[in-house]
């Protein structure tokens, strides 16, 4: 039997309990929101010099997790190894954060209701955001930067497997950021189920919930809590090739959508065919699949072109993150996009071919947060976006939906100025309201 090894010797984020977590998250929360650009982009940078001197202290801790995972699945294991390229390209990404602009205090919109009454709907944070997220170590830099650089709090738990890179990269990330000038208590690190559980009941210092995983963890989150939720669900996502693709096209984006990293929700899981194209195309794509080591599952039609274990009615609904596919011919364009929006999570979904009209259909009727058109399903990514990397993929149907950047993690409100006015001048009609757009911004009013 594999013998774990001990965890690795970093205290937890400190002796509070999660309620003292959520109030101390909330009270940063509210300093945050006031935090000028050139501060959280400092921090940023200093986060990213951390992770460049602490990485022999990083690696260390995340081999201690990779040794614990040696017994699982090794597209589990990919996804938890955090080293070398892995930090270097945490470091790049954090550099190209720094760089974006900030989203907060932006004015969206500018009206005049009368002369010398002027409102704006201006970008805020959106304050506490608790996230629970799988087992990778590169997830807890983004996702904190991201909540940092928008100017929220965060309280994170990552799946139990990275324990050992969390902790200490938790570590390094709050103690830059501190001597940055962030305020304390902005990021807190959970560990167990039972912490999330009582995360959970923090109403009155979480204001969103971002669960990414199954469908049927979202469901226990939804369920199991008042605070809004933000789902970040399972990725069955697809690759339909229409009868008028190009077929070398459409194999080349069905082996990059498969397999330029399978452990990922982008990844394609079903292969959808038009049967015009379909006995041209799947040879050519299954051998360049199986090129890939990818195990291949048909429907009878698929079965009957090329040999390979015959798909069940549970393949249609299973993500698989893994070295595993299945293909179905369609005999329309209508039936593969009622199969999408049946057996799909409403992630990704991408058609291949030369029809503008075809394209223009099927981007119109999938109900999916990311349509694509002649390309792999893999760039639906929030760095690949130009987010600025992301906290998840949204596939609920709320204010952020797809890959959830920095705009994702922001709301707004409404700043009303005037002078002097009041509503019973209007309402006894001695004033009338103008409510003309206007070329204004809050900055200009304030001086920001």
């Amino acid at each position: 039997m594999h013998k774990k090894i001990p965890l690795y010797k970093q205290p937890r984020s400190s002796i509070m309990s999660i309620q003292e977590m959520g109030q101390a998250a909330r009270l940063a929360s509210l300093q945050m929101s006031a935090l000028d650009s050139k501060t959280k982009d400092n921090a940023i940078l200093a986060i990213a010099n951390a992770l460049q001197a602490s990485a022999p202290e990083i690696e260390a801790a995340n081999r201690l997790d990779l040794d614990n995972a040696a017994a699982l699945p090794l597209p589990i294991q990919k996804r938890l190894a955090f080293s070398g390229k892995k930090i270097a390209a945490s470091i790049e990404g954090l550099q190209s954060l720094a760089s974006l602009p900030n989203p907060a205090g932006i004015t969206q919109k500018a009206t005049e209701l009368d002369n010398g009454l002027e409102l704006f709907r201006v970008s805020c944070p959106i304050g506490v955001i608790g996230v629970v997220f799988e087992s990778r170590p590169d997830a807890l830099v983004q996702i904190s930067t991201l909540c940092l650089k928008s100017g929220n709090a965060v309280l994170l738990k990552g799946g139990r497997e990275a324990l050992n890179s969390n902790r200490i990269l938790a570590k390094i990330v709050h103690g830059a950021s501190i001597a940055a000038g962030i305020p304390d208590g902005w990021i807190q690190l959970l560990e167990t189920r039972e912490d999330v559980s009582e995360m959970l009941k923090l109403e009155d210092c979480i204001d969103l919930i971002i669960p990414r995983g199954s469908n049927a963890f979202v469901k226990y989150i939804m369920d199991n809590t008042n605070i809004p939720v933000m789902g970040h669900a399972d990725g069955i996502c697809h690759v339909y090739v229409d009868k008028e693709a190009d077929i070398d096209m459409a194999v080349s984006i069905a082996v990059d959508s498969k397999c330029q990293y399978v452990a990922v929700c982008n990844a394609m899981e079903t292969l959808l065919v038009h049967e015009d194209i379909a006995k041209d195309f799947i040879p050519k794509a299954a051998d360049a699949l199986k090129a890939k080591g990818v195990a291949l599952r048909g429907c009878p039609k698929t079965c009957a072109i090329t040999p390979m274990e015959q798909a069940s009615d549970k393949d249609w609904d299973t993500e698989y993150l893994d070295y595993i596919l299945s293909i179905k011919v369609v005999h329309s364009i209508d039936e593969a996009i009622a199969h999408i929006n049946r057996h799909g999570s409403g992630h990704t979904d991408a058609i291949v071919t030369a029809s503008r009209q075809a394209a223009a259909q099927f981007t119109a009727l999938v109900d999916s947060a990311d349509a694509f058109w002649n390309c792999s399903t893999r760039f639906a990514d929030g760095y690949r976006f130009g987010l600025g990397a992301e906290v998840g993929i949204s596939t609920a149907k709320i204010h952020a939906r797809g890959p959830v950047g920095l705009d994702g993690l922001c709301i707004y409100k409404w700043i009303l100025c005037g002078n002097g006015h009041v509503v019973s001048d209007y309402a006894e009609g001695a004033k009338r309201f103008t409510h003309k757009n206007i070329a204004s911004s809050i900055n200009d009013k304030f001086n920001w």
